[in-house]
């Protein structure tokens, strides 16, 4: 039996269009023979299920031959086979969807070509990628059947013959191009196996030893595994790794097909939320190294593995990010991590506590992008508190509270209205002022925290949050006088000289020099002068920069706050009453540290809320230096 003809397709053009479009990942091609091969042995399974195949079916095996010598890829598997017809059916009309669908699709469009192969019935001649020439030795499991041998050498023509193979079963042998000589290298070829076919329920042998794992943990009963097969397999995927926090295990079969098994890593400080980290795997073949369009956006920092017949593989980004079955699987991934997160909190808060620094930015993101997942998590949602008696979480990992707990706690001291701090290190004499008048601060200090503020506020209404270092709350102001007469020939009141001789010292016309008697355990105890942010210009600073993604600028718009009670506002006072002119018309000496002194607390201040550039340090050294000596030169 010899025939000739030609291969049945819409256009002439199809190898060229092959080779050029998926030409940067062209190993994909080995993923859809092996693929091919696993299909052909569970088909076997089946008709072998229905009675049609007497005996027993050999171990299910896919061989990889690498033969150098003669330029060759050979891949056998012993599955069902194909009959001549079934050859001319399956390989000579190709199971095409328009090569000009393709080309539309898919040629010069911007989108990934990652996912192509296998899209329009592709598969198999994926292999003309590498190959020049393609044979095909196939022996169908039907009784009496002939082997058939196929050839083509990646133009349309082809020859169909008698084969030589003696076992059920398909051989393809491929004859590598001069430019595809890489897959010649059995290590080469090893990392294409572990790559695309590791977890693949088949042995895979790459010149006669087992290249492949098998066993994908996401395909078993969460039942039957224990805490060191779920940390095994993330050390397996993911090597060199802290290990995770936690998982989720997904398996539902209803209304859609999906599997797998997502990790919680410990959140680095390079981490980008927006690129995926888990692997995408279709029948346990791997597909793609991100599941962008598959999860929920928020969850993309997780890790692990998915497994689903069910996502529609064969069209393009856009479409899969409006499609409503993809809609529907990232509604149930999103349920099944709320659900898990809830029940931790539940069953073990230490254990959630212990995590909260990590996990906190999904769940924030989550519920800002989620209105389904933050009515699921809403209720668990919590954040470290300076307040310490009966905290409704009291942990060694700190105290916590939810934002209910909070506003309920405080409705009689100040209801509605919320007291955080975005650095507790930084804002540390803004916290201890708040702490000391029994205003209790939470912390918000994530880089999404800005906009969750915003979120939290849509939620309540009638909640305001204020930074610690926003305003001065009326409680943490002493209703001491401030209009005591300090100069009785001009009539100023303290308040009127301090403000005085911090305007003349700074030169700053725009800075907002306010005074007031801050309350503290002692007069000592709260600073000289503090630095406010008024919180909506702030705000509006800070999304303006992350809109920008350029680093947030100190706001101009900011004020002096200066502490009349304290000790070293009372000298300054003094030191400027005694300051006099020379008789030259210079400051005195008592005048130049006045102005010195003014400066030196402002840095303070300053430091207090940001970093120093280079100059800025440079002169806040100088001008220290300078008022050392000159104190030092008293004594």
């Amino acid at each position: 039996m010899l025939e000739q003809g030609t291969i049945s397709i819409h256009t002439e053009n199809i190898f060229p269009i092959i080779k050029k479009a998926l030409y940067s990942e062209r190993d994909i091609f080995l993923r859809e023979l092996i693929s091919n091969g696993v299909d052909a042995i569970s088909k076997l399974k089946m008709v072998s299920y229905a009675g049609e195949v007497s005996g027993e079916l050999p171990e299910p095996e896919i061989s990889v031959t690498i033969d150098k010598d003669n330029k060759r890829i050979v891949v056998s598997d012993n599955g069902i086979g194909m009959t001549a017809d079934e050859v001319k059916k399956y390989i000579n009309q190709v199971a095409f969807s328009s090569a000009e669908e393709f080309i539309q699709k898919y040629t010069g469009s911007g989108d990934s070509d990652r996912q192509i192969i296998g899209h329009f019935g592709l598969g198999f001649y994926s292999a003309f990628m590498v190959a020049s020439r393609v044979e095909i030795d196939t022996l169908s499991y039907q009784p009496g059947a002939q082997s058939v041998h196929w050839s083509c050498d990646g133009t349309t023509a082809f020859t169909l013959d008698d084969g030589s193979r003696d076992k059920v079963g398909t051989t393809i042998v491929l004859t590598l191009q001069e430019d595809a000589e890489e897959f010649l290298e059995v290590a080469e070829v090893r990392r294409i196996v572990r790559k695309y076919c590791d977890f693949i329920p088949v042995p895979i042998k790459l010149n006669d030893e087992v290249a492949n794992k098998q066993k994908a943990l996401w395909s078993q009963s969460p039942s039957s595994l224990s805490k060191d097969d779920y940390l095994e397999f993330y050390r397996y995927l993911y090597p060199f790794q802290e290990d995770p926090l936690f998982w989720v295990h997904l398996n539902t079969d209803y209304p859609f097909i999906i599997k797998g098994i997502l990790y919680f890593p410990k959140i680095k400080a390079d981490i980008d939320p927006n690129k995926g980290q888990i692997k995408l795997f279709c029948n346990q073949v791997f597909v793609s190294d991100n599941c962008e369009e598959v999860i929920p956006r928020f969850l993309l920092p997780l890790r692990g593995a998915i497994d689903s017949t069910d996502i529609p593989l064969n069209v393009s980004r856009s479409f899969l990010q409006g499609d409503r079955k993809v809609r529907k699987i990232q509604d149930y991934i999103a349920k099944k991590v709320g659900d898990h997160l809830t029940q931790l909190y539940a069953d073990s808060r230490e254990e959630f506590l212990r995590c909260w620094q990590d996990i906190s930015l999904f769940m924030k993101f989550g519920s800002m992008n989620s209105d389904k997942f933050y009515q699921q998590v809403k209720e668990i949602l919590v954040y470290p508190t300076t307040y310490v008696e009966d905290a409704p979480s009291k942990s060694e990992y700190g105290n916590y509270t939810t934002l209910q707990a909070y506003l309920e706690r405080n409705k009689e001291k100040h209801e509605n209205r919320v007291f955080y701090t975005s650095d507790p290190v930084t804002q540390a004499t803004y916290v201890e002022l708040h702490k000391s008048q029994g205003l209790e601060v939470i912390t918000l200090d994530s880089f999404i925290d800005s906009h969750y503020i915003h979120f939290l506020e849509r939620e309540f209404p009638d909640v305001k949050f204020a930074r610690v270092d926003a305003e001065i709350d009326d409680r943490l102001i002493s209703e001491e006088s401030k209009t005591e007469i300090v100069d009785p020939t001009t009539n100023k009141t303290q308040s009127d000289h301090l403000q005085e001789i911090f305007r003349r010292a700074l030169h700053k016309p725009n800075l907002v020099i306010r005074t007031e008697v801050l309350k503290g355990n002692d007069t000592e105890t709260a600073p000289p002068a503090m630095i406010l942010l008024p919180e909506n210009a702030r705000r509006m600073q800070e999304m303006s920069a992350l809109l920008q993604q350029t680093n947030v600028a100190f706001p101009e718009d900011h004020i002096l706050l200066v502490n009349t009670a304290h000790p070293l506002m009372q000298n300054l006072i003094g030191l400027d009453r005694s300051a006099i002119l020379t008789a030259s018309g210079q400051p005195s000496e008592a005048s130049d540290l006045a102005n010195l002194i003014c400066n030196h607390v402002y840095d303070l201040a300053l430091m207090a809320q940001k970093s120093f550039d280079a100059n800025s340090m440079k002169a806040f050294l100088e001008r220290s230096s300078k008022l050392l000596t000159k104190l030092t030169g008293k004594i």
